[in-house]
């Protein structure tokens, strides 16, 4: 009577576990979705939740087997596997746009998840917590200062929209000349219309006063205007 009134405690406190994990996920979660990524709220607890099941069966999982003679359990090794696999996932969130690479921070954010998940499912409810705020601190708080350091370090961005074909990288190089050194990214993607380009120039190692030059010298080009401008 009493060894299953403790079984049944066991599969209560798993039970929380996994509520834990889930929350703890959600607030992840949520920060992605506000910034619409694909990997949000749901892939973030599901992520959570499912690693804190697989430590939980790894953990608990096997006792019976445990019972027989010369027979081991290794937590760890459930544990190590979720770490590597969960890079599939990781690997999908992460975008190529010309020479542009995003969701790195998502494909962190999951990895981190999983992480989370194997402590809750482990029972270090304090340690998974104060992970969770931590990673909240990094992906909310850390961003304007990111910002600030970006800003410091003199690197500008300019959106633009112009005629299908219109703004090259030949033409920024022959438009600019000397100042072309300047640009450091040139990305073309379809415009609000179909015979438009958006064009995102990233410049480095320039002042405010030299990116609004090299502005102006663009707009110069026919049909050529800042994005946004553009109804």
């Amino acid at each position: 009577m009493d060894h299953e009134a403790n079984a049944m405690l066991t599969d209560w406190e798993m039970c929380i576990r996994l509520l834990l994990s889930a929350a703890l996920g959600s607030l992840i979660g949520l920060e992605r979705e506000r910034l619409l990524w694909a990997a949000g709220l749901r892939t973030h607890m599901l992520v959570c939740v499912g690693s804190c099941l697989l430590m939980i069966v790894s953990s608990f999982g096997f006792q019976d087997a445990l019972a027989m003679a010369h027979t081991e359990l290794d937590p760890s090794r459930v544990a190590a596997q979720v770490v590597s696999g969960i890079g599939f996932l990781g690997a999908g969130s992460i975008l190529l746009r010309g020479e542009v690479i995003k969701g790195l921070t998502t494909a962190a954010s999951l990895w981190t998840v999983a992480a989370i998940g194997l402590a809750v499912g482990g029972g270090l409810y304090v340690v998974s917590s104060a992970a969770t705020f931590i990673i909240l601190l990094i992906l909310v708080a850390i961003k304007p200062m990111e910002k600030l350091v970006r800003n410091h370090v003199q690197v500008h961005v300019l959106k633009l929209v112009a005629p299908s074909r219109a703004l090259t990288l030949s033409t920024v190089n022959e438009v600019l000349g000397n100042r072309s050194s300047k640009v450091k990214q040139f990305i073309v993607e379809k415009g609000p219309s179909d015979d438009t380009d958006s064009v995102t120039i990233e410049l480095k190692r320039t002042s405010g006063a030299q990116a609004e030059q090299i502005l102006a010298q663009l707009l110069s080009i026919d049909g050529v205007q800042e994005d946004g401008s553009v109804q």
